[in-house]
């Protein structure tokens, strides 16, 4: 079991002046249920090397038990920091794809034509790809083999309006998740603010936030068995 994990190679938060990338929670929870799972893991971002990570994550409050583990674990540190390029990867290698959120991918892979071509070519090829939080902003360009946005008509959730009003980021970010995956036709839907919530939709799979990302790890595990 072969499990490709993107993430994101962005550090700046708009014009705020202040640092983004990826949410540690969301990288370390999943990156540890597919590697107790047994799963071969290859890590890449769009620059290659160490991914940015959104310095709010490594806060105190935001730690959970896999975020202790990963700070304790050298070699899951040093996978992170040698992460390959995205665009040397091969959808073929892979039996799933999974991404992390943070607010950084809304900025790079939103609009990354090789993470879009990935997207498209694991879908198309009957693979699993999962998303959580800010990360199912990733999917606002991915096509269906017809043409069609990916998220037409697919039950979908990811990190909610409310919750962008709460971290007060609504006028910073480039697009707001919940209305963009509306907006491409996905049917939206979501838990209580802050609690886990995943939804599985034939080969897409999405949780909402930082809560979720286990259970969204654990729903791709369940797809791929």
């Amino acid at each position: 079991m072969k499990i490709l994990m993107v993430l994101t190679s962005h550090d700046q938060l708009g014009n705020t002046g202040k640092k983004t990338g990826f949410w540690l929670e969301e990288f370390a929870a999943p990156y540890y249920v597919f590697k107790d799972a047994g799963a071969q893991l290859t890590l890449a971002s769009p620059k290659g090397g160490q991914p940015p990570l959104d310095p709010k994550s490594d806060e105190p409050d935001a730690q959970t038990d896999a975020t202790r583990r990963f700070r304790q674990d050298p070699a899951a540190q040093s996978a992170l920091a040698s992460t390959v390029m995205l665009g040397t990867v091969k959808a073929g290698d892979y039996d799933a794809i999974f991404y992390p959120g943070g607010h950084g991918p809304l900025w790079d892979l939103a609009e990354d034509r090789d993470s879009i071509a990935l997207i498209e070519a694991f879908y198309n090829a009957g693979k699993p790809v999962a998303a959580v939080c800010h990360a199912p902003g990733v999917l606002r360009h991915a096509k269906d083999a017809d043409g069609q946005p990916l998220v037409k008509g697919k039950k979908v959730t990811g990190f909610t309006n409310s919750e962008e009003e709460a971290v007060q980021l609504t006028k910073v970010v480039p697009f707001l998740v919940e209305d963009e995956l509306k907006a491409k036709g996905g049917i939206f839907s979501k838990g209580p603010d802050w609690a886990s919530y995943v939804l599985t939709d034939g080969l897409l799979l999405t949780g909402q936030n930082p809560a979720s990302s286990q259970a969204a790890a654990e729903a791709l595990l369940s797809k791929l068995k």
